[in-house]
């Protein structure tokens, strides 16, 4: 990377599936994601308990020595339903509480293979880089194609006119752990001019229940 100016990355927030999946290698790749940031040293913010994919990857992450945080709604830490998180938990009220506290606490964003919830998180998070909410690089990781079919989406979406090439640019791709996470050091973000105007901020009230619950 060369020449090219890097962004300091310290957490990245994980989006996967509490399931598996039927192929072995999405189980191998969440592994080998939580062992690519523990040797560079960057920490994991994810959705907690110890389920499929996010429970590989945090398990990874921790084996490396380095921090995990889990945020979880509360209805589901009733019966144990996801198991216990590795590492420190943060319980919230909604899911999107959720969303909103690891925009907040987390410097960039990788998806794995996951179901509705995974693409939801996904593309919460990129209709909020687009809306200038914040201005932290996403990326899919994918494993033997699993994101080939959203990809082409997105692309076709943009000859259609419904994305703007600009906004495509918001989300990158690579098939290997090590390349995506260069990915996002290297990444620029370009706001739309339109919507770089818009202005956002939490209310005092908001920051100051993260404050809180950071502190606890």
């Amino acid at each position: 990377m060369e020449g090219v100016s890097v962004r300091k990355i310290k957490k990245i927030c994980v989006f996967c599936g509490a399931n598996s999946g039927k192929d072995v290698a999405f189980v191998n790749a969440a592994f080998h994601l939580g062992e690519v940031l523990g040797k560079r040293k960057i920490d994991l913010v994810y959705g907690g308990g110890k389920l499929g994919l996010m429970g590989c990857v945090s398990t990874a992450v921790a084996q490396h020595e380095r921090q995990v945080l889990g945020i979880i709604p509360s209805a589901f830490t009733i019966n144990n339903l996801v198991g216990e998180t590795c590492g420190k938990e943060i319980k919230v009220a909604t899911m999107q509480e959720r969303l909103v506290m690891m925009m907040e606490l987390s410097d960039a964003f990788i998806a794995l293979p996951g179901g509705f919830g995974t693409l939801e998180e996904l593309f919460q998070m990129i209709s909020w880089a687009q809306l200038n909410i914040h201005n932290k690089p996403i990326g899919v990781l994918n494993i033997n194609g699993f994101f080939n079919g959203l990809l082409s989406f997105v692309d076709h979406a943009v000859k259609q006119e419904f994305i703007t090439p600009r906004a495509r640019k918001i989300l990158i791709s690579a098939t290997t752990a090590d390349e995506l996470v260069d990915k996002l050091q290297a990444f620029r973000f370009e706001p739309d001019p339109a919507l770089s105007k818009l202005k956002w901020s939490p209310s005092s009230s908001q920051k100051e229940k993260l404050d809180l619950k950071l502190r606890l």
